[in-house]
């Protein structure tokens, strides 16, 4: 048995870590843009990434390293993504990371993540100089998650301390971003997590994949993949306390509180759904159809309008591409049933009930197949006017 409480520190939670965040020039107004992450004694590292073939040279550069390095340092800049910027890209995050090792002694085999407009080579300049403002003993968390922030509308951090039956305890901090460019395909943003568990090399991606699952990966806000996405596992054994149940418990309790706050923050969004497929001929079904309606642009403007159009609901599942039957189908808004096995419930009642249910912040919608026991939930947000405006002023 083990218990897990919140409490606060985000990514400096964990005993021996210290974070800040700095402007560097890169945000209009001398906004923060610029953020670390120090641990003071070397930490085992695992990280997941994303799935766009055109990744950017920041996991370009953190994949030259050798396969079991060990670090002490993350650096992350907002503004610029340094995505698609070639040979000059990757050079440049080895420039910066240079110029780091030289302000400060004793750090080793520094991590670099970038976010913000594609295309455009890093300011790498800028960055260099604003570590004349680094103080590697400070604990400032909340700068430090504003330093990484684009178009989010709010700060997204999570701790807890892990108390197991013997006693011994260990604690796990995380700081994420992410709006827009939200896909189910693996990462679909920066997230970096800290602990002083003593968990072994072995288990550290094991579980974070595992957590990502249901977590990351099952959030959607636009359907689009970003070239930075990115996870970063940092482990510095402080605690000399670990229990692989207890450790991966926490770890899906914090992916999934930072998941679900991505999607509420999504570009423009006002709530949060739940697409819940249950009855699935096997779990990659069910997955596959809960991840088609998160994505839907016509499921998603309807939940905008808190329209119940579950017709639109219906025919994204058919053309998902998995088993399903009419005769065999089952839709709910919440706990109101709207379409049973070919019978339409959709009355006047029915409807008022249902359009109730989409004008709330966050609710579930729940597709039963009827074709086998494969489940799975996926997330995602409605769809506004809002993220056009953003999106079309996004580099001015």
């Amino acid at each position: 048995m083990f218990s897990v409480f919140p409490i606060e520190g985000s990514v400096v939670a964990p005993n021996g870590f210290y974070c800040d965040g700095v402007s560097a020039g890169l945000k209009k107004d001398s906004g923060l843009d610029v953020a670390f992450i120090y641990a003071d004694s070397l930490c085992e590292v695992e990280g997941i990434f994303t799935k766009n073939k055109f990744c950017a040279a920041p996991i370009l550069h953190f994949q030259s390293y050798p396969k079991d390095f060990k670090t002490n340092f993350v650096l992350v800049n907002s503004k610029n993504a340094n995505a698609l910027t070639g040979d000059e890209g990757v050079k440049s995050v080895k420039e910066v990371l240079g110029g780091l090792q030289s302000c400060f002694n004793g750090i080793q085999n520094p991590i670099m993540s970038s976010t913000g407009v594609i295309g455009v080579q890093l300011p790498k300049e800028k960055i260099i100089a604003s570590f004349n403002k680094f103080d590697l003993r400070q604990r400032n968390p909340k700068n430090a998650e504003e330093a990484i922030l684009t178009t989010d509308r709010f700060r997204k951090s999570i701790a807890f301390e892990v108390v197991l039956e013997d006693k011994t305890s260990f604690r796990i901090g995380a700081m994420c971003k992410g709006a827009g460019m939200i896909n189910p395909s693996l990462a679909t943003i920066l997230c970096f997590i800290t602990t002083d568990a003593k968990i072994p090399k072995n288990d550290m991606q094991e579980l974070l994949l595992k957590a990502a699952d249901s977590t990351f990966n099952a959030i959607s806000v636009d359907g689009d993949t970003s070239t930075n996405d990115t996870i970063l596992l940092l482990s510095n054994g402080k605690s000399g306390a670990y229990e692989k149940e207890a450790f991966f418990f926490a770890l899906e309790k914090v992916m999934h509180k930072l998941a679900m706050d991505i999607v509420r923050d999504g570009e423009g969004a006002t709530k949060l759904a739940a697409f819940e497929v249950k009855g699935a001929k096997d779990k990659w079904e069910a997955q596959k159809c809960a991840k088609a309606l998160s994505q839907s642009l016509l499921v998603k403007t309807a939940l905008f309008g808190c329209d119940p159009n579950w017709g639109r609901i219906a025919s994204t599942i058919g053309a998902s591409g998995i088993a399903c039957n009419p005769k065999t189908l089952e839709i709910y808004f919440g706990d109101v049933c709207v379409y049973q096995k070919g019978m339409i419930d959709f009355d006047k009642e029915n409807e008022q009930k249902a359009a109730a249910v989409l004008k709330q912040d966050s609710f579930k919608i729940t597709c039963n197949l009827g074709m086998g026991e494969g489940a799975f939930v996926a997330y995602g947000c409605d769809l506004g006017y809002e993220y056009v405006k953003i999106n079309a002023d996004y580099r001015t």
